[in-house]
């Protein structure tokens, strides 16, 4: 375990150089690491967690904190199969020679893959002296019958790069008199997506790994689910479906299986990030809930490498669902007419190189709600 380590933290012995590009999310997270909490960032695989934990490593290291109290770990690494996690925190102590009055920093990554892995973190916690920050790429494995952290964590999602990250991901300065330039780099955007591995370097391989890691570990061997090939399709058709509206029922009938099937199926995409749906706008909690849903992807470069770049303007509104995804928003359907989302009483309609409908704009007219309506790059660059 000593060497495996020491592998994980190089600082230990001595000067480590730390480059990275800077992440908007990151003030977020530092601003943490003073807190009373345990810190858990949740998101999608290879969205940026690690390297997230990393910056905050480095930035520790900078403001002179004595690097051999700073741990960071794999907890998915199959050297730790066997070891509890307070082990291999008594370890790092006995490395590095720390007694207990003594503050340490915890960086556990995919620590909801360790049994008990609760019980073991509110124990460090509760022991006091110690920040911990906790990373998983499953809601569904941070979810516990017993929920001892409860109260005990703060919980940031971390979500693909925005087009601002992009761009400085990809070194792209562009002067204003080019601001023209943006529509053409926009349109790469739409294309490639937001995931940081794949952005610096375009190989398709990253993301169908990505699919297969998530698809076949985190949903079909987690949830021991023997209907594997009816994922696959599913994943694929739900694709092919963003930004239109479905029904368990309708799904149930193309791919010959129960709507609750598809139902739970659709769950754990959204626990692993791969999916999130939304809910018809309404007053009423059954028009809600039995109305058609709306789908829309993690990340549109998964979906583009699935079937392909097309349908610029679905891609265009799951990427303004991803930038507003916080607000909750749902969509809004009235009269056989439909917006694409309604949050905080604003309707937002998403025309990348579109024109609203007659019917659409009386729609809008009619209501006394804020309008947007979202045309292109513009709306991601405030």
């Amino acid at each position: 375990m000593e060497k495996i380590l020491h592998r994980y933290n190089l600082w230990w012995g001595g000067e480590v150089e730390f480059t990275y590009n800077p992440r908007e999310i990151f003030p977020e997270i530092w601003n943490t690491i003073s807190d009373n909490k345990i810190t858990v960032l949740t998101g999608l695989r290879r969205v940026g967690k690690t390297t997230l934990m990393k910056m905050v490593i480095a930035a520790l290291i900078k403001q002179k904190t004595d690097p051999t109290r700073i741990l960071y770990v794999s907890l998915d690494n199959i050297a730790f199969l066997d070891i509890g996690i307070s082990d291999i925190v008594e370890e790092f102590r006995k490395i590095n020679r720390i007694p207990f009055k003594e503050k340490v920093y915890l960086f556990l990554d995919e620590a909801g893959y360790k049994k008990d892995y609760e019980i073991e973190l509110k124990n460090l916690f509760d022991m006091g002296n110690v920040k911990i920050f906790v990373s998983s790429s499953s809601t569904s494995i941070l979810k516990s019958k017993v929920p001892y952290i409860t109260g005990r964590t703060k919980t940031i999602n971390v979500l693909p790069l925005n087009f601002k990250e992009f761009l400085d991901f990809r070194e792209i300065k562009i002067k204003s008199e080019d601001a023209g330039l943006y529509k053409s780099y926009f349109e790469d955007y739409l294309k490639i997506g937001g995931l940081p591995e794949y952005v610096l370097t375009e190989d398709a391989g990253i993301l169908t790994e990505l699919i297969e890691q998530v698809i076949y570990k985190d949903v079909i061997a987690f949830h021991q689910i023997k209907e594997g090939k009816t994922v696959l399709e599913l994943f694929r058709l739900l694709c092919e479906r963003v930004g239109k509206p479905f029904t368990y029922n309708k799904l149930s009938k193309v791919l010959g299986t129960s709507p609750e099937s598809i139902k739970r199926y659709i769950t754990y995409f959204e626990d692993a990030y791969l999916f999130y749906t939304i809910e018809r706008y309404a007053r009423s909690l059954n028009e809600r809930v039995y109305s058609p849903k709306k789908v829309y992807v993690g990340d549109v470069g998964l979906r583009n490498v699935t079937v392909g770049f097309k349908d610029k303007g679905s891609l265009y509104e799951n990427l303004v669902f991803l930038k507003i995804k916080d607000k909750k928003p749902g969509y809004y359907y009235k009269a056989g007419v439909e917006l694409d989302f309604v949050f905080e009483d604003t309707l937002l309609e998403c025309k990348y190189g579109g024109e609203l409908t007659k019917k659409q704009e009386e729609l809008l007219n009619k209501s006394k709600m804020k309008k947007i309506i979202a045309r292109g790059c513009e709306f991601f660059m405030d």
